[in-house]
């Protein structure tokens, strides 16, 4: 771990407004940016946000630097508060379902997502809002967010090879909504 990030952390135990505030200068736009891709409503992403924080500051004797860095702690802190927030809230949401239709193959996939260009970020951000959270986090967290298999799984409370099948499942999924916007 670096040395900023141990004065961090023991300015954090001791209650330091100026380390508060160092933690929300440093990691604050990005977690805000994984709770808003979660939670669309700005609103209810600022409250969940703010529990994000209240939690990292109340609990921070809890990291364990051995367990994950910081970065990591804090997004499985944004992630669970995000995946508790959609639960209470339980609005009832129509999501693309899974099915046993035509199998896309590894390389159909790899083309859809392949494209970078505008039309294909637009179809993709349309189609993530027909995946459940937990998979439109998934993916948020490994495109957007570029964390590794080891990471996403310590923030979902995982293991790396069930990440990856989620996300190869989740892929697919994705790339079969991005088909029937295009139609």
């Amino acid at each position: 771990m670096i040395k900023s990030d141990i004065d961090l952390i023991e300015g954090l135990l001791k209650r330091d407004p100026k380390a508060q505030q160092t933690m929300l200068d440093r990691f604050g736009r990005d977690v805000f940016a994984q709770v808003v891709r979660l939670i669309p409503v700005v609103e209810n992403a600022e409250e969940v946000y703010q529990d994000v924080f209240i939690k990292v500051f109340s609990n921070i004797g809890k990291f364990n630097s051995e367990r994950s860095s910081l970065k990591t702690w804090i997004s499985r802190i944004a992630y669970n508060e995000a995946i508790s927030f959609l639960r209470k809230k339980s609005t009832p949401m129509i999501y693309f379902e899974d099915y046993d239709g035509e199998a896309l193959s590894d390389e159909e996939v790899d083309e859809t997502f392949g494209q970078a260009n505008k039309e294909t970020v637009q179809l993709i951000r349309a189609a993530l809002k027909h995946l459940p959270p937990e998979e439109r986090a998934l993916i948020t967290m490994f495109y957007y967010e570029e964390m590794s298999l080891k990471d996403i799984a310590f923030v979902t409370e995982s293991l790396p090879t069930t990440i990856a099948s989620k996300l190869s499942r989740t892929r697919k999924k994705l790339c079969r909504i991005i088909k029937m916007l295009q139609s």
